[in-house]
């Protein structure tokens, strides 16, 4: 609790304050990562390497910065293990949104889908076939933030005081209309987005919860839906170009049982895309898994974000490295 505070106000903080937290972060981060290695009994010459992507704090590419905080030298430090961290600011040097950078795992390490699906902070979709990702909307930060501010609970439990709700059309026009959703792809979202964009909105409307909640819902539906149309229109495809293809879903979102079924409704209705739930380790684990694999390409020296993804000029080998 104590460290989600500090995260979550970190961007009113002085230069100063920030990188105090930055180092105090790493050095949390490093103490974890012992924890781990002590609780599996994990023999450190079997360890190659810690890949570390820390927490966003600043993420603005169109000024040419990303900024993640968890400093690298201090889990090295901490662990005296090979760290990897930083790993978008590379690709924003050449001019890329420094995300989605997850597509390169999921070509990897996820052949047997067409599309994927992640359900976070932040929902993001993946075509492998024609190596296009990018941010869709706001998700869960939304819907925890309505149910930790009007329940006390944490996150709406399978849809628990969503599903209780009706579609508002009003407010539901409002989400829609953001500039955001009419910029086409290559495109990505910082956290201020939501925060500072569609959160008032979801409140400045005099509604009842469960129907802001229903709304937003509805939101991460519909801009799901759209993006896969973007893609179909912009690569000049048919839309049964996407007939009895595998989606895979994943992220913290998945669990929402209620979401997972609207999002399966809708996805199998207009584009016949096969929905499967899948294994819940890939469900929770999928991003962290694809972050120790692009820190790996890293220290192999290989390509580990793709241009082709996130705008930037040549695809590049992205990664901070710190060896104790």
């Amino acid at each position: 609790a104590d460290w989600a505070k500090k995260l979550s106000t970190a961007t009113e903080l002085d230069a100063r304050s920030y990188l105090l937290l930055h180092t105090s972060y790493g050095h949390y981060l490093g103490r974890c990562v012992n924890d781990f290695i002590a609780k599996y009994n994990l023999k450190l010459d079997d360890i190659d390497l810690v890949a570390s992507h820390g927490h966003t704090v600043f993420h603005e590419p169109w000024n040419g910065m990303t900024g993640q905080i968890g400093d690298g030298a201090a889990i090295a430090a901490e662990t005296r293990l090979l760290v990897v961290n930083d790993l978008r600011s590379m690709d924003v040097a050449y001019g890329g949104q420094g995300a989605p950078i997850v597509p390169i795992g999921e070509i990897h390490l996820f052949n047997e889908y067409r599309l994927l699906l992640n359900i976070g902070g932040i929902a993001n979709i993946t075509d492998r076939k024609y190596q296009i990702a990018f941010d869709i909307c706001p998700a869960n930060r939304m819907l925890n933030k309505l149910v930790q501010q009007h329940f006390n609970k944490e996150y709406d439990e399978n849809g628990e005081y969503s599903s209780k709700g009706t579609v508002n059309e009003i407010l539901l026009n409002k989400l829609n209309q953001l500039d955001y959703y009419k910029k086409s792809y290559p495109k990505s979202l910082s956290n201020s987005f939501g925060l500072n964009i569609v959160y008032p909105l979801l409140e400045s409307d005099p509604i009842d919860i469960h129907d802001a909640l229903r709304t937003y819902i509805e939101h991460i539906v519909q801009q799901t839906s759209n993006a896969i149309q973007m893609i179909i229109e912009n690569e000049k495809q048919d839309k049964s170009v996407y007939a009895k293809c595998k989606i895979l879903l994943t992220g913290g979102g998945t669990h929402n049982k209620f979401l997972f079924q609207c999002l399966k409704s809708e996805l199998e209705k207009n584009f016949s895309i096969e929905v499967e739930y899948p294994d819940v380790n890939v469900v929770d684990f999928k991003e962290a898994l694809i972050m120790a694999f692009i820190g790996l390409l890293r220290i192999q020296n290989k390509t580990n974000v793709l241009a082709s993804v996130t705008g930037a000029k040549i695809d590049s080998i992205g990664g901070a490295v710190w060896s104790s």
